[in-house]
């Protein structure tokens, strides 16, 4: 990318994985919580790298940045995550340049989710991008990308119905228990965890259930105080989870934990309990299934929407891409701006200088010479001169190269003018 200006680094990487191809386990060990991501994001600093964003949700993981090699940006998930690079090899994606650039606009905009339409990574994406610039990891040129990006998801959510019956794991976790649990409104229900997806898993239970036997339970109760205070639900402190498991029907577990909080040992009884585990790495241990009266649902399983739903949704990808590509073009003409503005800039000091001179000149030679006006006559003459070069630059039918050349052996500019963003 060295020729836009933007980078030293020639390349602009996107680097992950995610459900296509990485199933729970794998996404669960290379997922990344907020610890690791400020260990990533310091590593990269002390390796120079020079802007990075990462995200990491429970349906993928993904580092955009620039490297001069792949392998960087690839070392740097593996050092802060459970994961390795053979592991990584197997199930992982790499794009480059304009291929990154095209990725993030479809992953941004939803059409890249496991249900289409799902814009959750969106608030993912731009927290993301607040952290690395509070690290010095964020130039321009990602900067503008990622705003980029998110001026195309906000118009794809208002110009299409794409997301029309729209369906997040929260959402479809409350579908899965209608479709499977009789009489919904008289079970106990006990949502373990109360982040992101265990808030909206509780507001669409008490928004479509009408069940008044939700309990509440977070290692920090504050949380779950504030999550239950507004929805006037019951919260149980993090020590009677055992005694409020046994006691429950149905178990939620949205936990951010990096291990299984859930196992076996904990469920003391013997009647029907459906745990839904919305949480990657996977929180609840598979030696559950060993207990007759439990049934474990993943979120992989609640991920999957019903084909008419799924069908009407891909009827609205069309107009979804036109306006990736309106605004991804709005992006690249910014891009190839990039090329020339070194040589504008240059060229605009070249003129300064010609100006400065001839000023000092004319000062000298005439006695009621006027500093102020000609100051902004020459001013005005500099910027339409470098304004009309400007403009022929970004003409589609001239070539960019040659005319640089050109304006660089005409106005025999200096090659040490060019200023990387």
């Amino acid at each position: 990318m060295q020729k836009y200006n933007i980078s030293r680094s020639n390349y602009f990487y996107a680097i992950g994985l995610s459900y296509k191809k990485a199933d729970a386990d794998i996404r669960g060990r290379f997922s990344l919580d907020d610890e690791s991501k400020q260990a990533l994001l310091t590593q990269a600093k002390a390796n120079d790298i020079e802007s990075l964003v990462v995200t990491s949700t429970c349906n993928r993981t993904e580092i955009y940045g620039f490297a001069q090699h792949p392998y960087q940006l690839i070392q740097l998930l593996c050092d802060n995550t459970n994961g390795t690079v053979e592991e990584f090899r197997d199930v992982a994606y790499i794009y480059k340049n304009k291929d990154a650039i095209a990725h993030m606009f479809r992953v941004g905009s939803g059409l890249d989710s496991q249900i289409l339409g799902d814009f959750e990574i969106i608030s993912q994406l731009k927290s993301s991008t607040k952290l690395s610039r509070k690290h010095g990891l964020l130039n321009h040129f990602t900067e503008r990308l990622v705003n980029a990006v998110i001026q195309a998801s906000k118009r794809i959510k208002t110009e299409t119905n794409i997301s029309s019956g729209a369906t997040s794991v929260s959402f479809a976790s409350v579908q899965y228990i209608f479709n499977n649990v009789l009489d919904v409104s008289s079970k106990n229900i006990l949502l373990f965890g109360t982040g992101k997806i265990g808030r909206n898993t509780c507001e669409n239970l008490v928004k479509h259930t009408q069940n008044e036997h939700i309990t509440l339970i977070n290692r920090t109760k504050t949380k779950a105080e504030q999550v239950a205070g507004k929805f006037n639900l019951i919260v149980k402190d993090y020590a009677n989870l055992q005694e409020e498991v046994s006691t429950c029907d149905i178990l939620i577990v949205a936990t951010g934990a990096q291990r299984p909080t859930i196992d076996k040992h904990i469920i003391q009884t013997k009647k029907p309990l459906l745990i839904l585990d919305l949480s990657i790495p996977k929180n609840v241990n598979e030696n559950v299934k060993e207990l007759d009266n439990v049934s474990l649902i993943h979120l992989d399983h609640l991920s999957k929407i019903t084909d008419e739903t799924l069908e009407a949704r891909k009827a609205h990808i069309p107009s979804a891409e036109a306006i990736i590509e309106d605004v991804k073009a709005e992006f690249n003409s910014w891009l190839e701006t990039r090329k020339f503005a070194p040589t504008i800039k240059a060229l605009k000091h070249k003129l300064t200088d010609f100006a400065t001179a001839e000023l000092d000149t004319q000062r000298k030679k005439m006695s009621d010479f006027n500093e102020e006006q000609a100051e902004v006559i020459s001013n005005k003459i500099i910027q339409k001169i470098t304004n009309h070069f400007a403009h022929h630059l970004k003409d589609d039918n001239v070539s960019t190269d040659d005319s640089l050349e050109l304006i660089k052996k005409v106005f025999q500019l200096e090659e040490s003018q060019k200023t990387n963003v």
